[in-house]
């Protein structure tokens, strides 16, 4: 299983790259980030770094770890200038490109940038058209697509990622419609769960799978967890009473190892870990070598 790092993107520009040049030096596998212009909530004031200029320096000044988009909203750009964008990252990282994807849910970045959010179903049915567009792109020398809501007449995109083909994931845990999008069109699945819940749509998406006839096994499967090293009952209570996102693993090094040990033998592919709670600067960085001391010989057993 894959150990990545989701730097917050509320820091400095300066904080996130030295927390993936970080990552890339101690044996992180990949640096994701999310999406998005602004915060939801209570910061929605705060200084907000944007997903794609981030991910473009950090492709060409980190040069080792996989880089990701956790995850696109679909709604904020048409999805040929999203293909554009992602081949052009590729290359820049020489092949180490991820394309996250989702229908978007954060409306109070639609509302107050002008872009329409749609109801849930439209915001699905043009996550779906949009994942026909941007594989035809990947794929095509030219393509013609003319869909419910995206229109291209002869569309080049050239150059063409280095990764054939770049993966795609999918992100969302709707087991109606968004997980039958995953099966379909992802070459991995992502989304925020607990372990039990993780299982349960992990066969979901396999139903999807061989309703279409696809192997199950053809997709990554990755989820997000925040970790913390508690060397005490109190330290712990405190973890969990100020934890900025859910599900939280904390506990002794010991019992983060068993948590860590038990999404590998679950199937999950990556596990993608939130800096939210680890403070910044040299307090982040040994918090991040403590947890992959005791996380990675659970999620790499075979190397320890």
């Amino acid at each position: 299983m894959l150990l990545s790092v989701w730097p917050g993107s509320l820091q400095s520009y300066e904080e996130i790259l030295a927390t993936a040049r970080h990552a890339e030096a101690t044996g992180w596998d990949g640096v994701w980030f999310a999406d998005h212009f602004m915060a939801d909530g209570d910061l929605d004031e705060a200084p907000f770094q944007e997903a794609w200029t981030t991910l473009s320096a950090l492709a060409a000044l980190v040069p080792r770890v996989r880089l990701g988009t956790l995850v696109v909203g679909n709604t904020y750009r048409h999805p040929a200038v999203l293909a554009k964008m992602a081949a052009s990252v590729d290359r820049i990282s020489g092949g180490r490109f991820v394309l996250g994807l989702g229908a978007s849910w954060q409306e109070n970045e639609h509302r107050a940038y002008g872009i329409p959010f749609y109801t849930l179903s439209d915001r699905l049915a043009r996550l779906e058209e949009a994942c026909r567009v941007i594989q035809e792109l990947f794929q095509e020398d030219r393509t013609t697509f003319h869909g419910r809501f995206y229109r291209l007449e002869n569309a080049p995109l050239s150059p063409k990622p280095i990764q054939e083909p770049l993966p795609l994931m999918i992100g969302g845990g709707g087991e109606k419609v968004t997980l039958r999008i995953a099966a379909r069109y992802a070459d991995e699945w992502n989304t925020r769960a607990n372990l039990e819940t993780m299982v349960h749509k992990m066969g979901v998406l396999d139903g999807h799978c061989h309703d279409i006839g696809r192997d199950p096994g053809s997709i990554r499967r990755s989820t997000m967890a925040l970790i913390g090293v508690a060397d005490d009952e109190a330290t712990e209570a405190r973890m969990r009473e100020t934890a900025p996102f859910s599900p939280l693993l904390t506990g002794s090094s010991e019992r983060i190892h068993d948590q860590v040990k038990a999404y590998a033998d679950a199937g999950i592919d990556e596990l993608i870990i939130p800096d939210f709670n680890l403070g910044t600067g040299n307090e982040k960085r040994e918090a991040l070598d403590q947890i992959l001391a005791c996380a990675g010989p659970a999620a790499r057993p075979v190397a320890c």
